[in-house]
């Protein structure tokens, strides 16, 4: 289904430092392919999805498996399409036009956030077993970071792996997990060490969630991201081989953090494209809805209002493309990628709701996609990092934060 000229495609991957992302005929032919699998195998079932809050991820993961689109980063030899970050991006940019941001964040666990860890780290064996069916959606993966006690701040995670001979038995839960009901696998970030502080205490392991003493406790009823399902998991003496930690033992919290980058990325990108067709699909209602003798867009009000906000996009879009191409560069992303992460989030919190506005009645319908964008957008801000955690890792690199100096 995915047509590109991989010959060709790996000739941009060398890339001259500072020089600016700019798409080509492969992005372009990546995005038609996207849009083409969301208008085939998407769209026609989103409002059933919805309303049955979950979705079938084995058959969406194994379409999009089958066009390439789960490994786009990843090693040829494990089935990906060893392509630059910047295919990923307007991969996650294009998901953005699912009128589910439930959909997209489903997809963009298995392709970019339970993975690059193991893509990274793992050993050979680890990602012939998991990274290789993962990438072609035979199964379906998710990332297990956040407690119910432990969301924004990482390094207080309860979830404790302890070494017995060649296994790890774990114990613990894990809340808010994308795909955690019909998932086959977890990277699972726990506790290790009882030494070397909460930064140096923790592993990455990967529990297939079949295993005796894991339980699937709910499956979570929320305002946001309906079509996904979320789940609450707990870990009752589940045994698991220590050859499915990933990397070196309590080197999991680098590990992670390293993942969080390309997460943070992948959540800007798409919920700007989402952002971006509120304001499309705002401009065309409002250009057709009469009101005291005119259109709604043909006020000045509105139609300034609409401008700015095609404005902030762009912001972000340049925001988002300057740390993709440092990133390729091989550069540190921490400053630029929570910036773009905050920035969406940000604008996730005023752009959906000020277009709505412009709907009136027909905003607070939920037949209309706006009423379920202005729910799963305010997400964003919340979401792969709250806004005030992208601002205190933003006030730490610029040297500024008073718990600890740059440099």
């Amino acid at each position: 289904m995915l047509t590109l000229d991989i010959s060709r495609t790996k000739g941009l991957n060398t890339r001259e430092a500072g020089e600016v992302m700019q798409l080509t005929y492969e992005h372009q032919e990546m995005q038609r392919t996207t849009r083409r699998i969301i208008a085939e195998h998407i769209d026609p079932y989103l409002d059933q999805w919805e309303e049955e809050q979950i979705f079938p991820a084995h058959q969406v993961m194994k379409v999009l498996g089958d066009a390439g689109l789960l490994g786009i980063g990843k090693s040829p030899e494990y089935g990906g399409m060893g392509l630059d970050f910047s295919y990923e991006m307007v991969f996650a940019e294009t998901l953005g036009e699912i009128r589910s941001s439930g959909l997209s964040s489903a997809i963009g666990v298995q392709s970019t956030m339970c993975t690059p860890a193991l893509a990274r780290h793992g050993s050979d064996a680890l990602k012939r077993e998991y990274l290789a069916p993962t990438i072609a959606g035979d199964l379906v993966g998710c990332i297990g970071v956040s407690e119910a006690g432990a969301g924004s701040d990482v390094s207080q995670i309860r979830t404790w792996a302890r070494r017995d001979g060649d296994d790890y038995i774990i114990n613990g839960s894990k809340m808010w997990i994308t795909n955690g009901v019909q998932g086959d696998w977890i990277c699972l970030l726990c506790n290790t060490s009882q030494e070397g502080g909460p930064h140096k205490n923790k592993s990455l392991i990967i529990v297939p969630l079949d295993t005796s003493g894991v339980q699937v406790s709910r499956k979570l009823d929320k305002l946001v991201l309906r079509a996904s399902d979320t789940a609450e998991l707990f870990f009752d003496d589940v045994r698991v081989p220590v050859s499915n930690r990933i990397g070196e033992e309590n080197m999991g919290f680098i590990y992670q953090m390293e993942q969080f980058q390309e997460e943070r990325m992948f959540v800007a990108a798409r919920g700007m494209r989402s952002m971006e067709r509120v304001i499309e699909e705002t401009i065309a209602y409002a250009g057709q809805r009469k009101v005291f003798g005119g259109t709604v867009l043909s006020r000045q009000v509105v139609y300034h209002k609409l401008a700015e906000m095609q404005t902030q996009i762009e912001a972000l879009r340049s925001l988002i493309y300057r740390a993709v191409d440092k990133y390729l560069d091989g550069g540190d992303i921490t400053q630029l990628a929570s910036m773009a992460k905050y920035m969406a989030g940000r604008l996730s919190m005023t752009i959906p709701t000020e277009c709505l506005q412009y709907w009136g009645g027909q905003g607070v319908m939920n037949e209309n996609w706006i009423s379920r964008a202005y729910r799963d957008l305010r997400q964003t801000a919340i979401g792969g990092g709250a806004n005030e955690i992208m601002l205190e890792v933003i006030a730490k690199t610029m040297g500024i934060h008073p718990g600890k100096r740059a440099g």
